[in-house]
């Protein structure tokens, strides 16, 4: 089984709801164990700002799938959530990233891991750190050590609440 680490972001219609439903899409499918979701965290806008702020998870799971049928997967719930790509960092309902995959570096026409905006954002950096308290790899320990600097209040990222009850999956 493979690791790999999502982040999910929402900043349409009933934000948590539409989290809940990307993880629960995540969830049905056989080829995928949801092993940690993080905190639920508040973010400005980055790009265009101009919009609404974000809801963002960071989710780990494990799977067999391929990187290539993890990002089909991701843009199938992108799709069946009702994702509609008018303009690049515009408003959207849901956005599924793969962060990292199985601690891979892969570069193809589709598919960049790790993710290449995301040692930049701590509205990604934020919810990772806080499902891998121990960095097993290169690019996690990248991910630490970068947060350890970063002024997350200047960079618009707050707690809001809990994913649910538990942030572990049983």
């Amino acid at each position: 089984m493979k690791d790999v680490y999502l982040s999910i972001g929402t900043n349409m219609g009933e934000r948590y709801e539409n989290l809940q439903l990307a993880v629960a899409l995540l969830k049905e499918d056989e080829n995928i164990e949801v092993v940690r979701i993080s905190s639920v965290y508040e973010t400005a806008a980055v790009g265009y700002t101009d919009q609404a702020d974000f809801l963002n998870i960071a989710v780990h799971l494990k799977t067999a799938v391929s990187s290539a049928e993890m990002l089909k997967i991701c843009q199938s719930v992108e799709q069946e959530l009702g994702r509609v790509r008018e303009f690049r960092w515009g408003p959207r309902i849901i956005d599924l990233d793969i962060l990292l995959y199985n601690h891979e570096n892969i570069e193809t026409e589709s598919l960049i891991v790790p993710h290449p905006r995301m040692y930049e954002r701590a509205f990604v950096l934020v919810p990772l750190v806080e499902i891998t308290p121990s960095p097993l790899c290169e690019q996690l320990q990248q991910a630490h050590e970068l947060l350890q600097q970063m002024d997350c209040e200047n960079e618009g990222v707050t707690l809001w609440g809990p994913f649910n009850k538990s942030s572990t999956v049983s």
